[in-house]
């Protein structure tokens, strides 16, 4: 039996859970609430979580870079401009804060 587990097993897995730091939301989080970027948070998760991805591999993304990098992720209550506007409203408050350059080493 093939498990897929041996590929990342020494490897270090963040959840949507790890992101805050104490009571402290990620700023991805935050700004989800403060833009009210779901409804239902059925996608939430592989949301932000792709958004992290995103912000580290691009810390300062467009509006259409954001949209792109989104693509593969399905919210079934349609909030998709919101969700943008937080990646966007993360994005700077990451640079703001000098976390930006921090998540990218």
């Amino acid at each position: 039996m093939h498990h897929a587990i041996g590929p990342v097993a020494q490897s270090a897995i963040t959840t949507i859970e790890g992101l805050a730091t104490g009571d402290r939301l990620h700023p991805l989080q935050q700004a989800f609430l403060d833009e009210g970027a779901m409804q239902c948070a059925y996608c939430t998760p592989g949301m932000i979580m792709t958004a992290v991805a995103l912000l580290k591999q691009s810390p300062n993304p467009s509006v259409t870079e954001i949209a792109q990098f989104m693509e593969g992720n399905v919210c079934r209550c349609g909030t998709y401009p919101r969700i943008i506007s937080a990646i966007a409203k993360a994005a700077k408050a990451l640079k703001d804060s000098g976390q930006a350059k921090e998540s990218r080493s």
